[in-house]
C-alpha cells in the first residue's frame, strides 16, 4: 500500500484554505454527512461545504449546542449521534436509511484526544471507540444508502498515529493506560480503516481516504490546561498557537480537498496531508509528517476490520 502514498502535482499547499480548494466548485445536490460537523475544524468542514451548495448533515453528541453554532449557515441540519454509544450510532444511522438521505460524502471528524482513562460500550477504551468503532459502525450501517455512482469516506486521522501502531496484544489497555499510546492507536486506526474501505468498497463505488489535518488549536485539546499546551510547545506565552500552527480553515483543506478533489479518483485509500498525497515518513518527526508503514499496511487494515466488526457485529461487506 506504501507505493500509492506518493505525492502529486495538485495546486494546493499547506496553508491553502477550505475555500482555496473548494473555489469555483459547485456542489449544490451533494450531501454530506459530518460527526461533530459544528465546532472547530468540523465547523469549518461544514461551512465550507455549505458555501458552496452542499447539503451538510452535521452528525452530533450535543445536538443543541450544535444547531445553536451551526445556526447562521444555510444548508445545514443536525442530528443526534453519540459515537461513544453503540446504540446512539445505530439510531442515527437508521433514522437516516429512514429518510432516505444519500450521503455523497462521508466525513468521520469527531473524536477525542488524549483523554483520561474512560471505558465505553463493552468496556472499550474510549478514544478506540470514539475515533474508530463509533465511525465503523456509522459508516457500516450507512453503506446501503450511499450512491451506487460514487461517494466518498475521509476519515481524519493525525501525525498522532506516529506515536502507536495497533496494539494487537492489548487494543483496550487493560494493562496500564497511557492516554498518548492510546490516541496513536486510534489514529493509527482511523488509516487503516480508509485502506481496508477503499479495497472493500470498490465494487461499489466507494472511495475512502485518511487525513493529516496539521497542528491546530481547537476544542479537541480541551483535555489540556494553558500551561499544559505551552509546555508540550502548542501555545507562546500568551496563549497564541506557536508558528507552524494551521488556521481552523487551512487545517480543514485537506479533508474537503479529499471528499471533493476528481485528481484523487485513482489514490484510494492513500493518507493525505496537506493539500496532497503525503510521503512515507523518513523520521520520527511529527512536525514534518508524512504516513507511517504501520498506517497503510493492507494486512493489519484487513485484520483490524475484521476485529472491528467482531467487536461491533456490524460488517456491510461481510457479517452482519
Amino acid at each position: 500500500m506504501n507505493s500509492i502514498q506518493r505525492k502529486i502535482n495538485t495546486g494546493f499547499s499547506r496553508i491553502s484554505t477550505a475555500d482555496d480548494v473548494l473555489a469555483g466548485q459547485d456542489l449544490t445536490g451533494t450531501t454530506a454527512l459530518v460527526t461533530g460537523g459544528y465546532s472547530g475544524l468540523g465547523y469549518e468542514i461544514s461551512r465550507s461545504l455549505s458555501s458552496v451548495g452542499a447539503r451538510v448533515v452535521v452528525l452530533a453528541r450535543r445536538p443543541e449546542q450544535a444547531r445553536s453554532a451551526v445556526a447562521d449557515l444555510p444548508g445545514i441540519e443536525v442530528r443526534a449521534c453519540d459515537l461513544s454509544d453503540p446504540s446512539s450510532v445505530r439510531s442515527c444511522a437508521r433514522e437516516i436509511l429512514e429518510s432516505r438521505i444519500t450521503p455523497d460524502i462521508i466525513i468521520c471528524n469527531a473524536g477525542v484526544m488524549a483523554c483520561p482513562e474512560l471505558r465505553v460500550g463493552s468496556g472499550w477504551e474510549s478514544q478506540f471507540a470514539i475515533n474508530h468503532l463509533g465511525h465503523f459502525v456509522l459508516v457500516n450501517l450507512l453503506v446501503p444508502a450511499m450512491p451506487a455512482n460514487g461517494s466518498r469516506v475521509v476519515a481524519v486521522s493525525s501525525a498522532g498515529h506516529f506515536l502507536s501502531g495497533v496494539r494487537w496484544d492489548d487494543i483496550h489497555f487493560r494493562n496500564g493506560y497511557d492516554r498518548w499510546l492510546a490516541y496513536g492507536q486510534a489514529k493509527t486506526a482511523n488509516a487503516l480503516f480508509a485502506v481496508q474501505l477503499a479495497s472493500a468498497g470498490a465494487s461499489r463505488g466507494i472511495t475512502a481516504f485518511s487525513v493529516h489535518p496539521g497542528s491546530i488549536l481547537t476544542p479537541l485539546q480541551r483535555h489540556f490546561s494553558a500551561s499544559e499546551k505551552h509546555d508540550l510547545g502548542w501555545t507562546t506565552s500568551n496563549g497564541d498557537a506557536v508558528p507552524g500552527f494551521k488556521t481552523p480553515s487551512q487545517g480543514a483543506a485537506t479533508t474537503v480537498w479529499a471528499a471533493t478533489a476528481p485528481i484523487l479518483a485513482d489514490h484510494a485509500g492513500a493518507y493525505l496531508q496537506d493539500c496532497n498525497i503525503a510521503d512515507v515518513a523518513q523520521t520520527d518527526d511529527m512536525s514534518v509528517g508524512g504516513v507511517k508503514p504501520w498506517a497503510t499496511d493492507r494486512d493489519d487494515a484487513r485484520r483490524l476490520w475484521a476485529l472491528s466488526a467482531e467487536m461491533t457485529g456490524v460488517d456491510a461487506f461481510g457479517r452482519r
